[in-house]
């Protein structure tokens, strides 16, 4: 199956999904990358720290905007990538329609990606090199 849509998901679409969306569109220009969380802190930017992180990697993500994941979003995508396995169940769990595109993040390293909110700025750069190593993993992947 060719994957055009690709949905990042974590609880509050402020640090975990939207530096793996960012991360994403910078590798897939070419693609339609979206984030989303399961109790999304809606209209909220990223987390500074995370913000920060994406910086040293030249990635800008200031315009992100946190919404809330929907069953139009996961129509939508043809890949949704989930920060955990209980994430993986919840989403297939509300949306049965899910199975079989919902993976996690970590899923080639069968690693879950822990929460940096309210962390300090260290586990925010642990957790944004750990997401930098899985969204490669996905590259050979994702080619057209």
């Amino acid at each position: 199956m060719q994957i055009r849509n690709i949905l990042v998901v974590c609880v509050g679409n402020i640090c975990r999904s939207p530096m793996g969306e960012f991360l994403l569109k910078a590798n897939h220009p070419e693609l339609q990358i979206d984030s989303a969380g399961l109790s999304a802190m809606v209209g909220h930017s990223a987390d500074d720290k995370a913000i920060l992180c994406m910086d040293t990697l030249n990635i800008d993500m200031r315009s992100h905007v946190a919404k809330q994941i929907n069953s139009e979003l996961i129509k939508k995508s043809d890949l949704i990538l989930v920060m955990s396995t209980n994430q993986q169940k919840h989403i297939e769990q509300i949306w049965p329609f899910a199975k079989g595109k919902v993976f996690r993040l970590g899923h080639w390293q069968s690693q879950n990606v822990p929460d940096p909110y309210k962390h300090d700025q260290a586990f925010f750069d642990e957790t944004c090199i750990n997401i930098q190593s899985y969204v490669s993993d996905w590259q050979s992947h994702l080619k057209i």
